[in-house]
């Protein structure tokens, strides 16, 4: 089911790369059709712009938050977030496995199961705390995830709001040098390019680089959240012995018509997971 995951996920990943590409054809088409491309390229406007926001991100953040920040979006965008159908399967499996098996049977899939949160889930589903501890416990987990992410998230929103600014800085010094070489046309040709560039950089820099990337933080973060509500809601039924029918229709409902495949509870699949003829009667 993993690799299944893996291969929607590369499928999907091609298709944004594939976008990404047309549209960034179509964006730098834009600067080669006049020809001069040399007229878009300034070092000295480029390091002002990147060293200003690179320096004003390290004066605002510790770098242990930085170092958070490329670990996160490494993935964001290089790992498939659970099919939220299959957690549902797995929640409705667990319902099943309790009412055959037992409650300390579920310690089996604590020990395997690859979802952290819902590892957690089960532990403490397993160690028999009550409705409210297992659900004032996955909501402070999922509190303090949130704010991690919105932490993370924000470094990425600074970059983006003192890029331009350092464009501006930019600006600023390739003016002063004109002005300062008023009469030489030399001087002139070479502040006006760092005057007009930095400016450019900073505003590319901010919205196709830095807000871009914090956008897919934030969607990442939705769709991690919703996985976890399910996974919550599912853990708070089994605690209360739901009929494994009812939770998967009520998870479902989590989900959209679309994303709604199949029937978990059934007999055939009961006796392939159990190899149990009286499961039938237990369930």
């Amino acid at each position: 089911m993993f690799v299944l995951e893996n291969i929607s996920f590369l499928k999907q990943a091609r298709k944004n790369i594939i976008g990404l590409v047309i549209c960034t054809i179509l964006f730098f088409s834009g600067f080669f059709i006049h020809g001069n491309v040399g007229l878009y390229l300034n070092i000295s406007g480029f390091l002002i712009v990147v060293g200003g926001t690179l320096g004003a991100t390290f004066l605002s953040y510790n770098i242990k938050r930085i170092e958070i920040l490329f670990k996160v979006l490494k993935t964001s965008y290089g790992k498939a977030t659970r099919n939220p159908n299959d957690i549902v399967k797995i929640l409705v499996d667990l319902s099943v496995k309790r009412r055959i098996k037992g409650l300390l049977a579920l310690q089996d899939d604590e020990d395997g199961t690859a979802v952290i949160f819902l590892r957690q889930a089960i532990g403490l589903l397993v160690d028999g705390c009550s409705k409210e501890q297992i659900k004032d416990s996955l909501s402070a987990e999922m509190y303090f995830f949130r704010m991690r992410r919105d932490e993370t998230r924000r470094v990425l929103q600074t970059m983006a709001d003192v890029a331009p600014s350092f464009g501006l800085v930019g600006s600023v010094v390739g003016l002063i040098g004109m002005l300062a070489g008023q009469g030489d046309s030399s001087v002139i040709m070479v502040t006006v390019p760092v005057a007009l560039t930095s400016t450019l950089y900073g505003i590319i820099l901010a919205n196709f680089i830095f807000l871009p990337f914090a956008s897919n933080i934030r969607e990442r973060t939705i769709q991690e959240l919703f996985l976890q509500r399910v996974i919550t809601e599912g853990v708070l039924a089994i605690s209360e012995d739901l009929h494994p029918r009812l939770l998967e229709r009520k998870l479902k409902s989590f989900l959209t018509p679309s994303a709604r495949q199949g029937h978990f509870v059934s007999y055939d699949r009961i006796k392939e997971m159990f190899d149990l003829e009286e499961a039938q009667e237990n369930v």
